[in-house]
């Protein structure tokens, strides 16, 4: 039944039929209607940020934690800018988001009205502007219909002064679970299992989706059937168990021994997966010419986007696979057994050798000081909770971080496709606030941790108790790091000049503990490898915000 109300009231009863909790956001003049009116609505808890992309990356990492839409208010134009760094990240990652703003009055066309919709068009699923207040219902049914299903994004709604003010009859009725489970086709998965069985070289690349469609397990029984190595895509969750004996870690083809990797393969299985997706451009085609890749998706428009596809099927992640490996089931014989054995042999030892070469590489510095990344990653590992939660925003040294941090399924880990630097602080708070009965560990860089540090404030505030762990290595080192790579790899030159790179360094360094206590989050600062236990235990134990700021090498 319609009920006549404003514009702004049926936002807001729209929110609370769609089950929004919180309101991640940076008001500005034109969202007074919307803050005016919250005070009606105590059912919802506003979070309130001091910049744009703090409450962005709260919305993102809170909507991946939780599985559905989160909701994001930010200020007209330059708020919404603001934001449209980490939204991409939002938009690569496939997370659910519906971010709004608000406009002036649609009668000022010809004036100072920004074209808001066409401004976010580039970073989100669909963006569309309203200037009727009888707009909102429908539209805001359609945001978060669009932002939860497949492929799932961001999604931008604006709305006029005017549209927000006016009066209406109205229809609150929230959107529906959107059921996607794709089936993919029999021929599709049949000449994947052929490719699989006669394959002597294959390999299994995961992605982000895997872990969206809840597919770690199948994931699981289709690489143990075939013996596959398992390797990690450029991702944001745990698309695979890190401790199975199979899995080799994330791929990156800045690595120069994993370029070399894809080049010993003859086929490729990946899974919710973008292929091979690099900052550096390393050729059109990345696999050798004998190799077979085969994409598994559900978002069709990933599947044969760069490298050339042998068998493209567009399906959920955890009906195909099951599909898959039933068909595997069918064909294997008990002759195909000992290559199999032999290949999942081959690949525990190459992983355990490999764990036990970095190991030995961190003991020759294990006493260096400033301590080294591996040395803290060490530490801290040990200190926090089994039941913690871990937003890697370690950006230059995730590497070291994930030979030491864990995940079994997704939520475990969380981190950050790499478009943009920034999103750590509000990550953490986002996931907080998700996981409100398990502790939240943030470990992110010194710069990333700059981009967002009005943040602490917000944590202070809404008394967030998670706890930031600062890489404090006085230096934009991802830039050096990825500079060498491209002189060394991408230019081939003989000599690099990363670790002399102008302007990356922070000459004067930044006291994040100050910082932090400055704004009523309790720091600390470690230069001790042996303080990060009790630090960590004081601030798990303290129910309040904590930031330990560790200072680090940065060496090359």
């Amino acid at each position: 039944m319609s009920q006549l109300m404003t514009g702004k009231q049926a936002l807001l009863e729209m929110l609370k039929a769609e089950g929004v909790e919180y309101i991640f956001g940076n008001p500005g003049t034109s969202e007074g209607p919307i803050i005016d009116i919250l005070g009606d609505y105590p059912e919802f808890r506003y979070i309130l940020t001091l910049q744009e992309s703090v409450a962005v990356g709260m919305g993102e990492a809170y909507a991946r934690a939780t599985g559905k839409a989160s909701f994001v208010s930010l200020h007209v134009d330059s708020g919404l800018a603001n934001g449209i760094a980490l939204m991409l990240d939002a938009l690569n990652t496939g997370t659910p988001m519906v971010v709004t703003s608000a406009n002036y009055d649609a009668r000022k066309v010809n004036e100072t009205m920004t074209d808001l919709a066409n401004l976010v068009r580039p970073v989100t699923k669909w963006s569309v502007e309203l200037t009727l207040p009888d707009q909102i219902p429908s539209v805001m049914r359609r945001a978060f219909n669009e932002a939860n299903s497949h492929p799932k994004g961001p999604v931008y709604v604006g709305f006029s002064s005017n549209a927000l003010e006016g009066m209406a009859e109205m229809n609150i009725v929230p959107s529906r679970p959107v059921y996607d489970t794709s089936h993919p086709s029999p021929e599709g998965i049949a000449e994947a299992a052929s490719l699989l069985l006669n394959a002597s070289r294959p390999m299994m690349l995961v992605g982000d989706r895997l872990a969206e469609d809840s597919a770690l397990d199948e994931a699981v029984d289709t690489a143990e059937l075939l013996g596959l190595p398992v390797y990690q895509a450029r991702g944001a969750e745990v698309a695979f168990p890190t401790t199975h004996e199979q899995f080799m870690g994330n791929l990156s083809l800045r690595v120069g021994e994993q370029r070399a990797v894809l080049q010993q393969v003859d086929l490729v299985l990946a899974v919710g997966a973008d292929p091979f997706e690099e900052l550096f451009y390393w050729g059109d085609v990345i696999l050798p010419p004998d190799a077979r890749l085969v994409h598994i998706d559900p978002s069709p428009g990933q599947i044969g986007r760069s490298e050339p596809t042998d068998v493209g099927i567009v399906s959920h992640c955890r009906t195909a696979l099951s599909d898959l490996a039933a068909a595997l089931r069918e064909r294997l014989s008990p002759g195909d057994l000992p290559e199999i054995e032999a290949r999942k042999q081959a690949v525990a030892a190459e992983k355990q050798g490999s764990r036990d070469a970095f190991e030995a590489s961190a003991a020759e510095k294990w006493n260096h000081k400033p301590m080294t990344p591996a040395r803290m990653m060490a530490e801290l590992a040990a200190a926090i909770p089994e039941n913690a939660v871990v937003v890697d925003d370690s950006i230059s040294n995730r590497g070291v971080m994930r030979h030491y941090f864990q995940g079994q399924c997704p939520g475990d880990l969380r981190a950050f496709r790499g478009q943009s630097i920034g999103g750590g602080i509000g990550a953490t708070m986002g996931a907080q606030c998700a996981y409100p009965d398990r502790p939240v560990f943030g470990i992110i860089g010194d710069g990333s941790a700059m981009m967002t540090i009005q943040g602490l404030w917000t944590a202070a505030n809404d008394n967030i108790p998670c706890v930031f762990v600062i890489c404090n290595n006085g230096m934009y080192r991802v830039l050096k790091t990825n500079f060498n790579v491209y002189q060394q790899d991408v230019l081939g030159l003989p000599e690099t000049s990363g670790g002399r790179l102008l302007y990356s360094d922070f000459g004067t360094p930044f006291d994040m503990a100050a910082i932090a206590n400055s704004m009523g989050v309790h720091g600390e600062r470690i230069t001790d490898p042996s303080e990060i236990k009790p630090a960590v235990d004081r601030a798990v134990a303290s129910g309040k915000p904590t930031l330990l700021d560790i200072v680090i090498d940065g060496a090359l």
